[in-house]
């Protein structure tokens, strides 16, 4: 821009004389060139830049006129486009207030300039101001309109692929979750040691930690106290549970938040977990006593919740994403299976017929080797289809868990020609989808196990369900084995691995007169002598 005014100048004005403004421009230059960075060297070095700017006008301008090459006072547009230079540095390095006040700055210099020029009066002449008042409006443009243009002049951020995004935040959280105390992300753990936290602040004869599932509905995660508790799972009812959940502030009431309860005075105390602006679940304390939550307990539960929030939610994330990942796999093996090896069996298995109907009479040997391998097609492309079963299982989040178990039950029994008897109790609430996917796997596996191994012709299944209790029972009339260790059997590793994976415990035991029993029990089983006294549904086949 230097190099361009000098020759504007020395054309406007033929005269070595004024070619000295230029020099005195690039004196003003080297602060805000050298110190570009200053706080206060930059800013006087550009204010400096336009006090020369505008007072070179009016001399050029009275000199141009002079010199009789330019007339009217059109010579100022000779140096006036170097003004841009310092409007726009400070504009592009987002000073905004510096960019007005060196508009003003600019204006009354030249109004200065104009009527310091000499004789000729550049300020009196209507070009003089066409000019500054041209490169004053440009310059205001340049002042406010130079975000916009800083955001065209910055590159595109390139745009992230899913895949390649989806990558990098899984990694950050494998890391993340390799430093948390104890390596855990369980909903189940986290939410009973809020419980056990929860007990050293505010007293409680019952306590659970509930969150959201499909369908609008609460899952409970964990809970606590002498009798178990049948809590308002549903965000529609009139409860303290809704009017936290809606309103995102903890909620005292003077009767209890569950479906039944034998009344009594009763204290409750619903506090939502809140994480950002979304509520990821409820704590609800109660006690068998009135007025037990004042004010300060509620601000002592609320300090301990609101960190707790935070792990939770983390731990909710990283199941749904393992489900997510679980499942598409599960899929993804189902389809290979289809369309690869069921497949290529199933032209073992019509070259087998082939071979069959070309025989030549006489060849009964090879035909009932025939009939033998074609037997055996069969029943492997028969448990290949049981197989592709199992893995498209999963459970209806509107349906349950039992009605999953009983599915998958029905349709091995009747491929086995083996009788299903099912028991089923099953409470309204639900357990963690992560939960019930693990209970549908361990029963799956014990239930191809009996039909497989165990030469049976009766199978008992029970399902009983209480969140954050549950058990499931498979029994049959067969043969057992010897070994009931779990180690002992590559599937009873599995079931004993998926078991440990959801904090229960796998139990293995003969059934008498024959067969075996092997069960998944979950958390510990409310007040009643066993599983079957209190069933819901009658036994049936």
């Amino acid at each position: 821009m230097l190099l361009l005014v000098a020759a504007l100048t020395w054309t406007a004005t033929g005269d070595p004389v004024q070619l000295g403004w230029i020099g005195l421009l690039a004196i003003a230059v080297v602060p805000g060139f050298v110190a570009r960075g200053h706080a206060y060297l930059a800013p006087l070095g550009r204010a400096a830049e336009v006090v020369v700017t505008c007072l070179a006008a009016g001399s050029i301008a009275a000199a141009a006129q002079v010199a009789d090459r330019v007339d009217a006072g059109f010579g100022a547009e000779a140096v006036l486009p170097y003004l841009s230079v310092p409007l726009l540095t400070a504009a592009l390095r987002r000073r905004p207030a510096e960019g007005v006040w060196l508009l003003g700055l600019a204006a009354a210099t030249m109004a200065a300039g104009g009527a310091l020029a000499g004789p000729s009066e550049p300020l009196s002449q209507p070009g003089y101001l066409a000019a500054c008042g041209q490169w004053l409006v440009l310059g205001a443009i340049i002042t406010f309109a130079a975000e916009t243009m800083r955001q065209l002049l910055q590159p595109p951020e390139p745009t992230p692929q899913p895949y390649a995004e989806a990558t990098r935040l899984l990694t950050q959280l494998r890391s993340v979750a390799r430093s948390l105390p104890g390596a855990t992300l369980d909903p189940g753990g986290i939410s009973e040691h809020l419980l056990e936290e929860l007990r050293a602040v505010a007293a409680g004869h019952r306590a659970a930690v509930l969150s959201a599932s499909g369908g609008g509905r609460l899952v409970v995660l964990a809970q606590t106290g002498a009798e178990r508790v049948d809590w308002e799972t549903t965000l529609d009812a009139d409860s303290g549970i809704a009017d936290a959940w809606a309103t995102q502030q903890p909620q005292t009431a003077s009767r209890s938040q569950a479906r039944s309860h034998q009344g009594g005075d009763v204290s409750s105390l619903v506090v939502p977990l809140v994480a950002g602006v979304r509520t990821i679940g409820l704590v609800i304390l109660e006690t068998d006593a009135p007025g037990a939550y004042p004010s300060p307990v509620v601000q002592a539960v609320t300090e301990v919740t609101g960190p707790a929030s935070l792990r939770l939610e983390a731990a909710l994330l990283f199941d749904d994403v393992r489900s997510l990942a679980t499942n598409e796999e599960r899929q993804r093996l189902a389809r290979e299976i289809h369309d690869g090896v069921a497949q290529e069996l199933v032209m073992v298995g019509y070259g087998i017929d082939n071979a069959q109907a070309t025989l030549p009479e006489g060849a009964d040997e090879t035909a009932e080797e025939l009939r033998s391998l074609r037997a055996e097609v069969t029943r492997v492309i028969t448990e290949l289809r049981l197989s592709l079963f199992e893995l498209r299982s999963e459970v209806d989040r509107n349906g349950g868990l039992a009605p999953a178990i009983a599915e998958y039950a029905r349709t091995l029994g009747t491929s086995a020609g083996l009788r299903v008897h099912f028991t089923f109790d099953e409470s309204t609430a639900r357990l963690p989808a992560a939960t019930e996917a693990e209970l549908l796997r361990i029963a799956q596996e014990a239930i191809t196990n009996a039909r497989k191994h165990a030469g049976a012709s009766n199978l008992w299944v029970t399902c009983a369900v209480d969140p954050p209790y549950a058990q499931i029972e498979v029994s049959d009339d067969g043969k057992g084995f010897a070994d009931t260790r779990p180690d002992g059997r590559y599937g009873l590793t599995i079931m004993a691995e998926r078991a440990e994976r959801i904090r229960g415990r796998l139990e293995i035991t003969p059934r008498h007169p024959s067969g075996t029993t092997v069960a998944v029990v979950l958390g510990t089983p409310p007040r009643r002598d066993s599983v079957r006294d209190s069933v819901s549904a009658q036994e049936g086949e």
